[in-house]
């Protein structure tokens, strides 16, 4: 579809108003139709406005102000609308749901479930359509991130060594069990932060600021935490990291480091019963 890319976001001109709506500018496509239910307030001819286009009923392009939940070339976590003898049919967000047909799930799609899915164009039939065979789409390039970067994450499966995640919408990478804090599902968007590259490509992230900025970063939370608690904090080196873990969302090394942080610093004192502001 040259001149517009099917499934994502262009920015248009309206060329004309009708009655049922407005048309834009589709270049070799021809005029395409923003439906009135879409159109903006105060839109008029000559306006540039930015659309996402993709196929209605009868497979001919349209265009929407709807912001779906992933355009083509991204991985998001779609729930299933309905079924049929073909496939599934996600809810993206848009009027139109996004057809996943059968060769394109690991396992077979329920109604109701979600699952993370690529969304892509099929080179046979031009149609936008979902895949959970998520792996194919990955980059291919190694990755050049460094340690302690920011990332987004997706998570996309739960295994026995922790959460498979796809970062910043290019890589696969994995967040051990025991680096997890706090409760996370299959289809949250998280910030991580950069672990280890592998030399075989492999990233292993952190949900937490790694080195000396997750320091000065949680020494800054236990510091309030001491303000709001009547300047004391029953938990010390001894105490168990199960503990720690459950009140700050922390590894232990990551509290001990905080606290020695905070007595170099003379902000603190620390007993057998704990720790207190000077």
């Amino acid at each position: 579809m040259k001149g517009i890319r099917l499934g994502e976001y262009n920015r248009m001109t309206v060329v004309k108003e009708v009655d049922f709506g407005m048309y834009l500018d589709g270049g070799d496509e021809g005029e395409i139709l923003l439906p009135a239910r879409y159109v903006p307030d105060g839109c008029k001819p000559g306006d540039e406005i930015d659309v996402f286009i993709y196929l209605d009923q009868d497979e001919r392009p349209v265009a929407t102000t709807e912001r779906p939940l992933a355009q083509v070339g991204e991985f998001a976590c779609l729930r299933v609308a309905w079924t049929n003898e073909y496939g599934a049919f996600l809810d993206w967000g848009l009027m139109k749901d996004l057809f996943c047909p059968f060769r394109e799930q690991k396992k077979l799609m329920v109604k109701g479930a979600s699952y993370v899915v690529y969304v892509m164009i099929d080179e046979e039939s031009y149609r936008i359509m979902a895949t959970a065979k998520v792996e194919r789409h990955f980059l291919k390039e190694p990755p050049q991130y460094a340690h302690g970067d920011d990332v987004g994450l997706l998570v996309w499966q739960k295994t026995e060594l922790g959460y498979k995640v796809i970062i910043d919408n290019c890589y696969p990478g994995l967040v051990y069990e025991d680096q997890v804090f706090r409760p996370i599902a299959v289809g949250d968007r998280l910030t991580g932060y950069i672990d280890t590259v592998r030399p075989d490509g492999k990233i292993d992230v952190t949900l937490q600021p790694t080195g000396r900025r997750m320091t000065e970063e949680f020494s800054e939370t236990l510091l309030q935490y001491l303000r709001d608690n009547n300047g004391r904090c029953s938990l010390g080196d001894k105490s168990p990291a199960e503990l720690i873990a459950d009140t700050f969302k922390v590894s232990k090394k990551t509290f001990k480091k905080a606290v020695g942080d905070l007595y170099r610093r003379r902000l603190i004192t620390i007993s057998d019963d704990g720790i207190r502001l000077v």
